[in-house]
């Protein structure tokens, strides 16, 4: 596996898969042909069906020059397309066009080069494939994951993780003082500040945990569909989950930042095996790649908070994984707002409850959190086109007939 870096990725949205990863592509040919006279980029499956309200051509054009960019969103669904977020890029250079770079933008940022090896920040630094082989490391070591992780990567992580932590508050903090109508023409008003002055007003402690939870997860999701500044975790689109519970728990509880950035470190382990054995794309194998890998993500992390033991880590985050199982991706006019910024707050608020049965239940589990991860990918590869970020089906098509 790669670093956990892969899976924290600080910048913005709205989607890693939509915006990041294209952006970074563009980067690279730009840089590969600075003195092309034009550019021209096809866009195709997921790319090309939601690419304007992903933002996927303003970025494109950001980077390569809005006046000599033609952004081409092809209408043909090859059979031979390597992956549903694929793109071609040309250059004309002295009125004779390049041949094509194809790059597959493979979810959270990352992008592969059609017949190119890795770059050295895609290396794999991890020897261990799954969370059977992690466990069995760190009962022989008599470590915890985190210390595994530290272990592995070096005792730098920590002044990375806690870039991450540092750039997830400001993204909390930005979005509960924001107000207003996000971009993309559905006329969606910001939540996030409503949520938690209700919040603060309630004294029922429940009710408050669940509007507070629910204030910081629409906060960092709102900032992410306005273009703002987050983290991936492990994606854009489910950025809001893990970021939000952890920052109710430091507020509530008291945990100190170092106890954070462990949770951040196993969390990270989650999501990479996740990203490694299946996927994190929401246009491969459906939102349940992205929000259940969230949740997945976020349960660990509250459990190693809480100082549980590795078992009832597995359990937490394999419940929360198995309970997103078959979510499909359908956002409305392929824009990263309605369900998606709601989801983030059901899945911050699941991930408690996914915390409380692990505690209580994990010498009754039956299921492996890799049975779960191979069973959401061959799940996910057999959901309709039309429910993997497409915005044919479901909630989308339903709103496109309703206009």
């Amino acid at each position: 596996m790669r670093s956990i870096r892969d899976i924290y990725k600080i910048g913005k949205g709205p989607s890693s898969s939509h915006t990041m990863g294209p952006e970074r592509a563009a980067r690279i040919f730009q840089e590969e042909h600075p003195d092309a006279e034009a550019y021209r980029v096809v866009l195709y499956g997921s790319l090309s069906k939601t690419g304007v309200g992903h933002g996927t051509d303003r970025v494109l054009r950001e980077v390569l020059g809005p006046d000599k960019t033609e952004i081409v969103f092809s209408k043909d669904d090859p059979a031979d397309l390597p992956h549903p977020n694929t793109l071609d890029f040309f250059a004309v250079e002295n009125g004779v066009e390049t041949p094509r770079m194809r790059v597959m933008s493979l979810g959270g940022g990352d992008i592969q080069i059609e017949g190119r090896a890795p770059g050295k920040d895609e290396e794999e630094v991890y020897p261990e494939n799954s969370l059977a082989e992690v466990i069995r490391f760190c009962e022989w070591r008599k470590v915890r994951i985190w210390e595994y992780v530290e272990m592995t990567e070096g005792k730098e992580i920590w002044a990375y993780l806690t870039k991450v932590w540092k750039a997830m508050r400001w993204a909390i903090a930005d979005g509960l003082n924001a107000e207003g109508i996000l971009p993309g023409g559905l006329h969606l008003e910001r939540k996030a500040k409503l949520l938690y002055e209700q919040a603060t007003k309630n004294q029922m402690v429940q009710l408050k945990e669940t509007r507070i939870i629910c204030a910081y997860a629409f906060a960092v999701s709102e900032q992410n569909a306005d273009n703002g500044t987050i983290v991936t975790a492990p994606t854009c689109g489910s950025c809001g989950v893990l970021p939000a519970v952890l920052r109710y728990m430091q507020e509530d509880h008291g945990y100190p930042d170092e106890k954070i950035l462990h949770a951040l470190a196993v969390g990270g382990i989650i999501g990479n095996l996740i990203k490694h054995n299946a996927s994190v794309s929401g246009a491969e194998c459906g939102c349940q790649a992205e929000i259940g890998a969230a949740c997945a993500m976020a349960s660990a992390a509250l459990a190693e908070l809480c100082d549980m033991n590795l078992d009832q880590i597995e359990f937490a985050a394999e419940i929360a994984l198995e309970h997103h199982l078959g979510l499909t991706c359908d956002p409305i006019r392929g824009l990263v707002q309605i369900p998606c910024i709601e989801r983030n707050a059901v899945a911050a608020m699941r991930a408690m409850n996914c915390l409380n049965l692990a505690y209580f239940l994990y010498e009754t589990r039956s299921i492996s959190f890799d049975m779960c991860v191979k069973t959401m990918y061959q799940t996910g590869i057999n959901i309709a086109k039309a429910f993997r970020e497409t915005s044919e089906g479901g909630l989308a098509r339903l709103y496109r007939r309703r206009m």
